[in-house]
Order: C-alpha cells, then structure tokens, then sequence
C-alpha cells in the first residue's frame, strides 16, 4: 500500500518523559514478585482479547470471534515456533467493574499479551496491566490511556485518527457543517478533533457541535438541530411525526416539520459519530431530510458499515453518496483476502465475524503484529515481560499492506503531546457508491501534522 505522508511537525522531546513511564513500569513489574507469568517450551502462549458482548451500549463480539479463529488458524498451521496459541476471551461489559475483572483474569490465566481488543474503560484496564507488566497491543483506540501508556502498542490512530480524518474528509466539501456526537467525556473531545481536520483544508467555519444521548431510542430532536445548523431549511408545519411528538424546540409546538424541498443548501453537511446507535440517528434524520435536499452526510468507520448501509437500502438508502472515514482499506481490497481465506476456513460460518467490521479487522491486524513478533522471538523464554522488551525492541512490523509497517521505537512515535503512542496516523477516505463503501481516493492520507496541532486535552 503506497502511503503519501503529511511532513510531520517537529516533535516535542518526549523521550525523558517516555523513558521515566517506561520506568516506573518496569519498577512495577518488578514489585510482582510473587510468580512470573511465563511458560514452559512447549505450552501454549496464552493471550487474552477483551471486548463488550451483549449489553447495552456498543458491542464487539466479532473481536473475540476473530481472535478464537485467527488461533485456530495459526496452530492448524503448527503454531508459532511449534507453540499453540491460546486465546481466552473477556466480556468487558462496557462496565469498569466487569473491565477490572478482565485485567484481574489476563493476570490469572498467564497472558503474555491483551491483543485485538475493545474497551471504553482503559482507565480502568491499564493501570492493573501496567502493575502487572502486560502489553496491549492492538487496543480499538477509544481512550487517552491508550496513546499514553508505555505498555500500549495502538495499531492505528484511534478514535482520535478517525474524527479529525472525517472533518479533513469534508472540508473541501462542506460550507456549514453540524456534528453529532455522543454526550460523554469521551465525546467532548470529538469536535476540537473534528474542527481541526476541517480548519486543514478549505474555508469552512468550526462544526455546530450536537451532543446527543447515548443511549436514546431515537433522535429527533438532534437531527432537527443538525439539520439547521448546517443551513438546511425547513419546511412549514408538516403534521405530526410517526415517530411521536418531537420534544425539543423549535415550530409546530411538538409537530413534525419537515426539511423544505427547496434543492437543499449548497455546502451543507451532517457529520454523526455515535457508534451503534449512529443507525438510529439515520433513522430520525431520514424522516427529516427529503431525498431531493442535498445535504451531505458523512461518518467513521464504526459508526457506518456495510452492514448498515445494506439495512438501509443499499443503493437506495439515504446513505448513499455519504463519506466514510477509516483506519484501514475498504474491505474489498485485495489486502484483505488472508483474513478472508482464514474466516472461511477456521470461524466454521461464525456470524459474529463481519469483515468489514472495524473492530473484527483492528483484531486481524494486532495477531498479525503478535505473530511476528513471537516467531522473531524463537529460541527466547516467552513471559509478559519479554513479549514487552520485544515489542519495544522490534523493528518495522509488516501487515500486509493494511497499515504502514509498524514500530513503536522512539523515532517511530508520532510525537503528538496528546497522543503520544500513535505510529500510524493514516487514515483511508471512502465513500458509499451503489450501495457499497468503496474507496474515495486509492491512497491513505496522513493527518499526523493535524493530530500534532491539536493542543487542548
């Protein structure tokens, strides 16, 4: 995968600040002292994946999935140096009590590594890891803990990545944009994120910023907001909604107005980032925005999928002609036809597993990253600790095209000050064109320079 790269700004001298937690991390391992972690010559190599399955937020089963496959796959081709790999997998929960639990576990069970995983409560998870020694490679990157902790090895930008990617995306696009985000402190970080990426290219002004539940059944009231603060007009008094009475402001005293059919305004965009519930925002907003008003959408990977622009129509849904930001390819590139023979072959027809998925295709990449680094490790006792001296020492890492080679040594770290682990920051700009995310532009785009600018917290 050919890469263009922003030139990056100068970094700031992180390497006394990284040596101190690197440090401090070591000196924590070594106050562990009752038992080591590591295993025998010819044990298995015990990893752990961790992610939410059945609750009622964002849930990832296709990561655990993926990990349980991807095991079988390599020890059906004799394992790593003539070792099985052993997955054992950890509902996180989307709580911090049952997250806890899993970090108390991959300590139980022996785990060398957390790999392919999801969390929102990194705060939580990687204290107990970083007690402990134990390196989480290939986190989703939803969390600040992730692109700070020494014992962190992100394989892409994050959520950071993803959202000043989506404004970048749409800055030569839009002249009035809204972004709906969710309304938590993981969310108020969204919009400077997003209003950098923007301010990168083009002329258009800050993003309107729309918080919006977490957890609402439906999104009216947000989509209204959005929907005028991107210059869209609106329709007189068109009755009331199927959906009920809207219960925000605005005309009709809780009646239901719709988007005038008026041709749309010229540069107005709708940007939503609300992970599983991004559907459910497209549902109200499809009721509100008229097929013939031209308002651009756009979104991130893990907000849009395939899977969702096939629910909604395909080629006819309303996401059609929409901007998708992502880390990686799109899911039909030849980059990823590995993972796809593996799926076939050793998920057993698992529908947990959706290629496309983001999170499903994070966890590909981190084993592909943990593979590598054990097989460069034979003839090595393999224990949390040397798995992380590895992963620090280990030059660039190949994943087959799907990111830049990786490496987390010094010169490697993109140097942000709020971001300070990242070493991929590209991000791949696609589109939804007959019914299918497709790519928008055949190279991936480096907003390292962009990440690097962004000083608040």
């Amino acid at each position: 995968m050919t890469a263009s790269r922003e030139p990056r700004a100068p970094r700031p001298r992180l390497r006394t600040a990284v040596s101190a937690a690197l440090a401090v991390a070591a000196a924590g391992t070594s106050l562990t002292g009752c038992g080591t972690l590591s295993a025998a010559e010819n044990d298995p190599i015990t990893v752990m994946t961790l992610a939410p399955i059945d609750t009622k937020a964002t849930n990832m089963p296709g990561m655990t999935a993926t990990a349980t496959a991807y095991a079988r796959w390599v020890n059906a081709d004799g394992g790593i140096n003539g070792r099985e790999l052993k997955v054992v997998t950890c509902n996180e929960g989307n709580d911090g009590v049952q997250a806890a639990g899993c970090a108390r576990k991959a300590r139980e069970v022996g785990a060398v590594a957390v790999v392919g995983s999801y969390t929102t409560h990194a705060r939580t998870i990687m204290p107990a890891l970083e007690l402990h020694g134990i390196p989480y490679l290939g986190g989703y990157g939803l969390t600040e803990e992730e692109f700070s902790s020494p014992l962190s090895y992100p394989v892409n930008g994050g959520q950071p990545a993803l959202v000043a990617g989506s404004g970048r995306q749409l800055a030569e696009v839009c002249d009035e944009v809204a972004l709906v985000r969710p309304d938590t402190i993981a969310g108020d970080e969204l919009p400077g994120l997003f209003n950098a990426g923007l301010a990168s290219r083009g002329e258009a002004g800050p993003a309107v910023d729309v918080p919006a539940p977490e957890d609402s059944a439906e999104y009216t009231r947000e989509a209204r907001t959005a929907l005028r603060a991107a210059g869209v007009p609106e329709a007189p008094d068109a009755g009331a909604s199927e959906a009920g009475p809207d219960t925000g402001t605005g005309p009709g005293n809780g009646e239901f107005s719709t988007i005038a059919d008026t041709g749309g305004a010229d540069g107005a965009c709708v940007a939503a980032t609300l992970g599983g519930r991004t559907g459910t925002f497209i549902d109200s907003f499809s009721r509100l925005r008229e097929s013939s008003a031209e308002v651009t959408f756009a979104s991130v990977l893990g907000s849009v999928e395939q899977s969702l622009v096939n629910r909604t129509g395909g080629a006819d849904s309303m996401l059609e002609g929409s901007y998708v930001t992502s880390w990686y390819p799109a899911s039909q590139e030849p980059v990823w036809d590995e993972m796809r023979t593996a799926t076939t072959e050793h998920a057993f027809g698992d529908n947990r597993i959706d290629l496309a998925d983001p999170g499903v295709q994070t966890t590909w990449v981190a084993y592909t990253v943990l593979r590598s680094v054990l097989e460069g490790m034979e003839g090595q006792e393999i224990t949390h600790r040397t798995v992380h001296r590895a992963l620090d020492a280990t030059g660039p890492v190949s994943t087959g095209g799907i990111t830049p080679d990786l490496s987390w040594q010094y010169e490697d770290l993109l140097g942000s000050p709020n971001y300070p682990r990242i070493v991929n920051s590209m991000v791949n700009f696609q589109q939804v064109r007959d019914g299918r995310l497709v790519a928008a532009r055949p190279n991936p785009v480096d907003i390292g320079r962009t990440l690097n600018q962004i000083t608040g917290g």
